[in-house]
């Protein structure tokens, strides 16, 4: 089953964006990659009971299992060792991606406290946009009552845009509610 932003993007973005930017070929439009979500858990090193309930919770925000992540080098002054597990990613491609950032744009978004939009300068340069959210219960399926921690994550949309303004337009079409 095809989500509903995955169809709003083959029949109104894809076009207009193909009008917009004189695109001859259709393959030049640009299109998601993939979707990378990123949780820090540098409370970890103290309680590893922590990476369990983040596990638990980015695995119901994104619909799949996240990796955990180690960490690549010691650092003394934070009491880190390299190879100990100090957070957790999940990479969301095709319909996965569509649904997730649908919900992430029309349910989670608006549920945040004084959303005012996207800071829009989360771009690259090469046409990727990364944002950060400070809590995780603006999803739906997480439930306020069992979460022990309000922690936040990174999500980093990959697009194939060569440019910025390109990628603001792709994500702007698909409803992405950036700052004036």
């Amino acid at each position: 089953m095809s989500s509903r932003l995955r169809e709003h993007y083959k029949t109104t973005v894809g076009p207009a964006l193909q009008e917009k930017f004189k695109y001859r070929n259709p393959m030049q439009i640009p299109t998601l990659k993939k979707v990378v979500l990123n949780m820090g858990l540098g409370e970890a090193i103290q309680n590893s009971k922590i990476l369990d309930n983040a596990q638990q919770e980015m695995a119901m925000i994104a619909g799949q299992w996240p990796v955990m992540r180690k960490a690549r080098k010691s650092i003394a002054s934070f009491k880190l060792r390299e190879g100990m597990t100090i957070g957790c990613k999940v990479t969301l491609r095709r319909d996965n991606m569509y649904h997730f950032l649908d919900k992430l744009i029309n349910i989670a978004l608006p549920r945040v406290r004084d959303f005012r939009g996207v800071n829009p300068k989360g771009f690259d340069g090469r046409g990727n946009f990364s944002m950060g959210i400070k809590e995780q219960i603006i999803f739906p399926e997480i439930n306020y009552d069992r979460i022990e921690k309000i922690r936040g994550m990174n999500i980093t949309v990959v697009t194939s845009a060569k440019t910025d303004e390109e990628a603001r337009q792709l994500l702007e079409q698909l409803g992405m509610p950036f700052r004036k």
